[in-house]
């Protein structure tokens, strides 16, 4: 029997964090690689991080590709961050290497034009109208910790974005599109509003 929630572990870090801030909530979480209980639970989480590259990997090994396309399909909440964010777009650029994404999103994930990288630390983003995911936190900082970010992403019919800047170069710092959500920054790492954000995430189960 699957528990409410799932995170998925596809070889790629902070599975254990991810999942004692999702616990935090209130709900029930399990870190599994089982397809099946994946499937079947009422929400996915996919963390990731490292190089977008390495992480497609390991997500291909399980076949999270296809999971996250199901539960996309099907409507079934499913949370992605950072990397595993950026694996949901078209592809990746990494020193000189494009690599494929999952592709739910159109979209570049390449490096950053900021002079410090990488972005690391607290910062503060702007949620799109009538974000669920922000509600309540919409003027807090959350922390980050990447190099490379999504920098154009076209608007689309239900498809709510919220953005961010370092040095003046803007990046998608997070999408809501139907069940699926996700974030550049580390909810698991922002404090009381990272909680809250998760709160309003599970609150969708």
């Amino acid at each position: 029997m699957a528990a409410p929630v799932v995170v998925l572990d596809y070889g790629s870090g902070n599975l254990r964090s991810a999942e004692r801030a999702v616990a935090v909530t209130g709900v029930e979480v399990v870190v599994t690689a089982d397809l099946d209980q994946a499937r079947a639970a009422d929400g996915l989480v996919v963390p990731g991080v490292g190089a977008f590259a390495a992480c497609m990997a390991g997500l291909d090994a399980v076949r999270g590709g296809a999971l996250i396309a199901e539960r996309v399909a099907a409507g079934r909440p499913t949370l992605a961050i950072c990397v595993g964010h950026q694996v949901l777009f078209g592809s990746g650029v990494e020193h000189g290497v494009r690599s494929a994404g999952v592709g739910v999103w159109p979209g570049v994930v390449e490096q950053l034009q900021a002079r410090r990288l990488p972005h690391m630390g607290w910062n503060t983003v702007q949620p799109a109208a009538d974000s669920g995911l922000f509600a309540g936190v919409e003027d807090e900082r959350f922390y980050f910790v990447h190099s490379y970010g999504v920098r154009i992403l076209a608007e689309a019919p239900g498809r709510r974005i919220t953005w961010a800047e370092h040095e003046g170069d803007r990046f998608v710092a997070a999408v809501e599109e139907g069940a699926l959500w996700s974030t550049q920054f580390h909810p698991e790492k922002s404090g009381s509003a990272g909680t809250r954000l998760l709160t309003n995430w599970v609150a969708t189960l």
